[in-house]
């Protein structure tokens, strides 16, 4: 079989499901979104070991969490919502909401979360009604291969059809291009060049758009539960993260405070100028992220650079001084290293993230260390971003998470300022047509035109 029939193959079995599947109930479809959701839950562990090992990214213990509160949160915020049928009635206006399947969807899922990515895709899909079909990254096949497995035997064993989670177990460019041409939409997690290709399918796709989260330090917050906050968001899965924070900018007053709180998180300074470049040449040799740091723990990539670090050092901390394109380090670097960066006034920190995200990472996120309405305001309204977090640790709250109303997602869309067709974090809710049934308006009021031009 060529790989075409192939994929046609699995397209036609993912078909024959969703049509059985898209006459279940909602307690039925909620049944088998909670079981998907609950097996890898239950073998996080497991696959969170599997990935590290095979992949050779991240760190055990954090793929461990990020399995397993994925999927619980992702079950929590989806448990008890209508999806099926009639869905909201707005009786104000004489319009009722009917949802409907979009049918198969096409999910390309990133080295980096070869488990939470395909997981969490396939609770929200299911949750509208929805067959799935899996594309991995080539170098994480085969932890992508166990975690549809297990989804899959959790759908048997409540009577559901397996093929609603399908796998292409030999990821190529061309078996997954097939996908995105031959599903009715794709879920594109990854990196720009498969994004690209997911909106030139001919067929809707929900990609992302590069990361480069800004953290912005006001001068009214306390350093000390600031500071573990940044260290927690920046190390998290040894930071291939899009939501890890990349570049902090701190009042040069508190500079040197901060420093040494980072360095107290387990920070290494890197403040020479000798030493900056270092790592700048280890990490940027072309201008480009060099794809051995991505991933990899703070202690390798100094060796990389020549810098010598105690053994347990959990990130390195560098000083900046330029932005945007006159600083490659203040681009998105996919493993534990920070930027620090000192301004003299709020408007200062404000133009310095922008200037860095209009070189890369507009439409993608920032964080903000602030009690000052304004200030935060201020800069919701400058800042060229989708999402912005308050006081909260970036890695994990700006992918939806208990403390934060975000829904929680494995796909951050970036709208237009990242060439995305959305810029929110992808739900169930975009995963589904609407109908809309129209009835004369209520009281059917039909105002002048002396009331509709009035000042």
């Amino acid at each position: 079989m060529d790989t075409r029939e192939y994929i046609e193959d699995l397209i036609s079995k993912a078909r024959a499901a969703q049509q059985e599947f898209e006459t279940y109930t909602q307690e039925q479809v909620d049944r088998a979104v909670r079981a998907i959701g609950k097996i890898i839950y239950d073998n996080g562990e497991m696959l969170a070991k599997m990935g590290v090992e095979e992949t050779g990214m991240g760190r055990y213990e954090d793929k461990i969490v990020k399995n397993k509160a994925k999927a619980k949160i992702t079950w929590y915020k989806l448990k008890g919502v209508k999806s099926r049928g009639i869905i909201r009635r707005l009786d104000d206006i004489g319009v009722v909401e009917v949802a409907k399947p979009i049918g198969v969807i096409g999910c390309v899922s990133p080295t980096t979360n070869p488990t939470m990515t395909p997981n969490h895709n396939a609770m929200i899909a299911l949750k509208g009604g929805n067959a799935i079909i899996v594309c991995p990254h080539p170098r994480a096949k085969q932890t992508g291969i166990a975690t549809v497995e297990l989804m899959r035997k959790a759908l048997k064993d409540i009577g559901c059809p397996e093929d609603l989670i399908q796998i292409v177990e030999d990821p190529t460019m061309e078996a997954s291009a097939l996908v995105m041409k031959l599903c009715d939409a794709t879920i594109a997690t990854g990196g720009p060049g498969m994004v690209k290709a997911a909106y030139s399918s001919g067929k809707p796709s929900f990609g992302v758009g590069a990361g480069n989260v800004q953290s912005l330090v006001d001068t009214d917050v306390d350093l000390k539960v600031v500071a573990p906050k940044i260290a927690k968001s920046r190390t998290y899965d040894n930071g291939v993260l899009c939501t890890c924070e990349q570049c902090v900018h701190v009042q040069a007053d508190q500079f040197e405070e901060l420093k040494d709180l980072l360095v107290a998180q387990g920070a290494y300074y890197i403040g020479g100028e000798e030493e900056v470049n270092a790592v700048r040449k280890a990490m940027f040799p072309d201008g480009e992220i060099n794809k051995d740091v991505v991933g990899g723990s703070a202690v390798g990539i100094a060796k990389l650079a020549g810098i010598e670090v105690p053994e347990d050092t959990r990130f390195l901390l560098v000083k900046v001084e330029k932005s945007g394109a006159d600083e490659p380090l203040t681009k998105e670097k996919l493993c534990p290293v920070l930027c620090i960066s000192a301004y003299d006034k709020w408007e200062d920190a404000v133009e310095k993230a922008y200037i860095n995200l209009i070189n890369m990472g507009a439409g993608h996120s920032v964080v903000l260390h602030s009690n000052n309405t304004a200030h935060v305001e201020a800069a919701a309204l400058r800042l060229p971003v989708s999402r912005i977090g308050v006081n909260v640790v970036g890695s994990s709250g700006l992918g939806g998470g208990f403390d934060v109303g975000l829904n929680p997602t494995a796909t951050l869309g970036c709208g237009t300022w990242g060439n995305n067709s959305l810029s929110e974090n992808l739900w169930w809710h975009h995963l589904v047509n609407i109908s809309r049934i129209a009835y004369q308006m209520p009281d059917n009021y039909v105002p002048t035109d002396e009331e509709i031009w009035a000042e």
